[in-house]
């Protein structure tokens, strides 16, 4: 049998899980498409286990079709939007980021939380949830189960963050440009900051939207340094076991490359409305079977065994970003 013929029965299997998380994330828009394909193939694996002629398939879209469904995405943003509002919010940006990766790693020794779940967990809250760690995962050479703990974990506080944020902006006394700059850059996930901004106003839901997808183009930058330095750690590894093949070549993650050339496309105006409307929405469908994958890949015991410490150093850091976007603020005279 080719290769095509041995991953289409694991594609199919993926793509019919995709289909119930999808249509389960419509009805439940808090939750998410892709938080529940990962909570289906985790459930699916871990109890009646998957047929052995899906393997392939499985493995095929947790790497590959994840890596094209980031640059699906990118076709969805505008760079000129995107440097218009980052130049407004790129004090908090900056701030936020450092915060989360300082905040992540510094208390992420002091658990012993593996270095690759602190990453996820740590540029899941940083950036944008899922999609970071979608993007990241492969350059790290992130575990299923790393995966699905820290996506997990980024879920849970997306859920409060939608639920706690808008109260506490009302109890604050936020303008709507102000709430709209803390969702956008301390709530993790786009569905979760759209829902918190519209639930505040349709102003600050507006803002927040902009913030979030300006705050989504760091996966580039974060994604290029994190492939430096595993690329300068398997020169080491290569230096020191000469059996190792390195190849920087192989370790780059082009496919965020061609991510930003297909924001490029859209901001010269390549794609029209309908276009990429469509594509935002094959990118995100995309997304939610590359994550069934992974839950169907991912091994519950495994997973418990890794404990509460990652739960709690997710919520540490995503504390300590809502918190730094706000002081921000109010230092800047934003507030």
């Amino acid at each position: 049998m080719n290769r095509i013929g041995k991953i289409i029965p694991g594609l199919l299997f993926v793509l019919t899980i995709a289909l119930i998380a999808a249509w389960l994330g419509n009805r439940f828009p808090i939750i998410g498409g892709p938080v529940f394909g990962i909570l289906i193939g985790i459930l699916m694996n871990n109890t009646f286990g998957k047929p052995d002629n899906t393997l392939d398939g499985i493995k095929f879209a947790s790497k590959k079709v994840l890596q094209w469904a980031i640059i699906i995405l990118g076709a969805g943003l505008s760079l000129s939007q995107v440097w218009k509002t980052g130049f407004e919010s790129l004090y908090v940006m900056l701030f936020t980021l450092s915060a989360a990766f300082i905040g992540a790693y510094g208390l992420g020794r002091l658990l012993g939380v593996p270095f690759r779940l602190t990453s996820l967990i740590g540029v899941g809250t940083a950036i944008c949830g899922g999609s970071a760690i979608a993007a990241l995962s492969p350059v790290i050479e992130a575990e299923d189960m790393e995966i699905a703990y820290s996506i997990s974990t980024i879920f849970l506080f997306n859920v409060l963050a939608v639920l706690i944020f808008p109260p506490m902006g009302h109890l604050l006394g936020l303008s709507d440009q102000a709430f709209g700059l803390w969702a956008g850059t301390a709530i993790n996930d786009t569905s979760s900051v759209v829902a918190a901004g519209y639930a505040y106003s349709n102003g600050a839901g507006d803002y927040a939207t902009i913030v979030k997808l300006t705050r989504t183009t760091m996966i580039i930058p974060i994604t290029l340094v994190f492939a430096l330095v595993t690329a300068a750690k398997k020169k080491k590894e290569a230096q020191k076991e000469p059996d190792l093949n390195y190849s920087l070549k192989e370790i780059f993650p082009w496919f965020i490359v061609w991510f930003l050339m297909a924001s490029f496309c859209n901001t010269l105006g390549l794609f029209k409305g309908e276009m990429v409307h469509f594509l935002k929405t094959l990118g995100k469908f995309m997304i939610v079977m590359a994550l069934s994958a992974i839950g169907l890949s991912a091994d519950f015991k495994k997973m418990l065994k890794t404990g509460i410490k990652p739960l709690i150093l997710g919520l540490f850091v995503w504390f300590v970003v809502s918190v730094v976007s706000l002081i921000v603020q109010f230092t800047t005279g934003q507030i």
